[in-house]
């Protein structure tokens, strides 16, 4: 018998022996080709009880790949059916059981979103934060032993979904707190103070609240410690540990906020300092003592504070007061805040020179008792004659001249 045919023989004994082993299904239709289907990949058919009953009866007998499929199926086949938000959980717990968190965490996004009146909804935000926080507190992935990327993006997704399906839920100060944290882990600095900035006005009642405003003045307070000092940054996280205290002053963290201001203020002398120091050495004294009574203003008991002092007595020695006199005035005038404002008069204050103004119009009285009486009438025979008293008779005026002689006319030659 040649080798081949022990070979056949062989593998015909060992599907007769072991026929749950070799499973082979085989669809035949009418005018269709035979169609194979690997094990677990069977059509699956029936109404929508029909098929939750398949995936019930493959969950129970452990086949959790062969349920989530028919579960899979049934939703986008009967999506409006009653059992469609049912088969939508039970395929996102047994997809989280697989361990692919992504998948499964997209699941029950769909549940949320698609059947938002499910009786697992609740269940299935909790999933998604717990899906959520074991991303973001996870390791980078590795290819090879070398890290090549994170889960924080996926994670901040996640958190994001929870805020915008349930704005007001046990859930959502937290996700919105851990987005901030995501985007800290990312180093992203504007978009963490964005997330934490929304927990602080969103949820000021909740315990996080109090976290998410340190978070904040600790985020500006680390960039003015990475290297060029940047005086900006200074003042906002001065403004959010001011807040901090003035909002939670009996928070454990208080003691560290006030230790963080101290920390600002000294930077922010020492600065000072050095600018005093470096216009100093260049021999521009006014603008050096302008900078140090500005670190005297700032921390008045210091020791930069000593050394401003000292360093402007010496100045004024060296150079005198009239070099000195108006920037150190200048200087404490601000640090008192009783710097004069200067008021411009302009144009529009005093009239042209040129224009002539019109005569005053006097007075009138506008009482009638102030109105002088008329002086009574006076005696006709006081008047004054009239301007002829002759009493000869005027002359008639009636009768006319007589007219002048025409002259002769002359014969001409």
């Amino acid at each position: 018998m040649s080798y081949r045919v022990r070979l056949v023989l062989l593998l015909a004994a060992a599907c007769v022996v072991f026929p749950e082993r070799s499973p082979a299904p085989v669809i035949f239709r009418p005018s269709e080709k035979v169609k194979y289907k690997a094990p677990g990949e069977e059509e699956i058919s029936g109404n929508a009880n029909e098929m939750f009953a398949k995936a019930e009866a493959a969950e129970s007998s452990g086949e959790r790949g062969l349920a989530i499929k028919i579960y899979k199926r049934l939703v986008k086949r009967y999506p409006r059916s009653d059992k469609a938000a049912e088969a939508t959980f039970r395929a996102g717990k047994l997809t989280e059981l697989e361990g692919n968190l992504l998948k499964a965490a997209a699941i029950y996004r769909g549940l949320m979103e698609a059947y938002p009146q499910t009786s697992h909804f609740q269940e299935a935000i909790e999933s998604q934060f717990r899906i959520g926080e074991v991303l973001l507190n996870a390791r980078k992935r590795k290819i090879l032993g070398v890290p090549i990327g994170s889960t924080l993006d996926e994670a901040v997704e996640i958190f994001a979904a929870i805020v915008r399906s349930a704005p007001y839920g046990r859930y959502t100060a937290r996700a919105q707190f851990d987005i901030g944290r995501a985007r800290e882990k990312q180093g992203s600095p504007d978009l963490a103070i964005d997330a934490y900035q929304s927990v602080v006005e969103k949820f000021p009642n909740d315990p996080l609240a109090v976290d998410a405003q340190y978070q904040i003045g600790y985020i500006w307070f680390a960039a003015t410690r990475a290297g060029t000092y940047d005086p900006m940054a200074a003042d906002h996280a001065r403004t959010a540990f001011q807040d901090f205290l003035f909002r939670f002053p009996k928070s454990e963290k208080a003691a560290q906020a006030r230790e963080n201001l101290a920390k600002l203020e000294s930077r922010l002398t020492k600065g000072s300092l050095e600018i005093a120091k470096y216009y100093d050495k260049a021999k521009n004294y006014r603008a050096a003592v302008l900078y140090y009574n500005e670190v005297i203003r700032q921390q008045p008991g210091s020791p930069e504070s000593a050394i401003a002092k000292t360093r402007i007595e010496q100045l004024r020695s060296k150079v005198g007061d009239a070099a000195l006199q108006s920037a150190a005035e200048i200087a404490e005038r601000r640090a008192k805040g009783t710097v004069p404002k200067k008021t411009v008069v302009t144009s529009s204050d005093q009239p042209p020179a040129h224009v002539e103004r019109p005569p005053t119009p006097p007075e009138m009285r506008g009482n009638p008792d102030e109105i002088a009486p008329l002086p009574p009438p006076s005696d006709p025979d006081s008047l004054p004659p009239p301007a002829t008293t002759d009493s000869s008779p005027a002359p008639d005026i009636s009768i006319a001249p007589e007219p002048s002689p025409t002259p002769e006319a002359t014969a001409t030659p």
